[in-house]
């Protein structure tokens, strides 16, 4: 896991904010991470998706909850809902414990979709855009070589677009 600081940022720009400003520093994950661990690490710290990054910091996947959530349900069980129901109330809470040998990776789509990432320049517009068009509660922001620098939640755009121009 990998913690980010984007450090400090110039908020104001001819009075507007950019995807930089409103970044936050977020844990991610590699491929090589176990699944049972990504989920804990999301759950414990209240995170709204993961982000997978190579070995480089790029981020090869931002992936909403849900999509967490699918990484750690069997597909047997995603595959026929008759057999999830045939589980006993004693081992049905820890379904997912069953990948505990599996990495991000190998749940991974052998063909991800590009990653939910924006420029640090991009204005809150394009990033609500990606938000809305990925559906994804979280946003990568990445530097001019495509590092990951921090990301931002649904919970921060819209925070930051409801008090942006309170004064006027």
């Amino acid at each position: 896991m990998t913690i980010l600081d984007p450090g400090p940022r110039d908020i104001e720009r001819n009075g507007t904010m950019q995807a930089g400003d409103i970044a936050t520093s977020v844990p991610t994950v590699t491929v090589h991470d176990a699944v049972t661990w990504a989920v804990r690490m999301m759950a414990l710290r209240r995170l709204p998706g993961l982000v997978v990054i190579d070995d480089d910091g790029r981020p090869l996947a931002v992936l909403p909850g849900t999509q967490v959530l699918k990484l750690a349900v069997p597909s047997s069980y995603q595959e026929d809902p008759a057999l999830a129901r045939t589980v006993d109330e004693a081992h049905a809470d820890t379904f997912w414990t069953e990948l505990s040998d599996l990495t991000v990776g190998q749940c991974l789509p052998a063909r991800p979709s590009r990653a939910a990432t924006v420029r640090a320049d991009a204005s809150l517009l394009e990033v609500a855009a990606l938000m809305s068009r990925a559906h994804s509660p979280l946003v990568g922001v990445v530097d001019r070589h495509g590092i990951l620098t921090g990301a931002i939640t649904l919970e921060r755009l819209l925070t930051s677009l409801a008090i942006a121009r309170l004064d006027e």
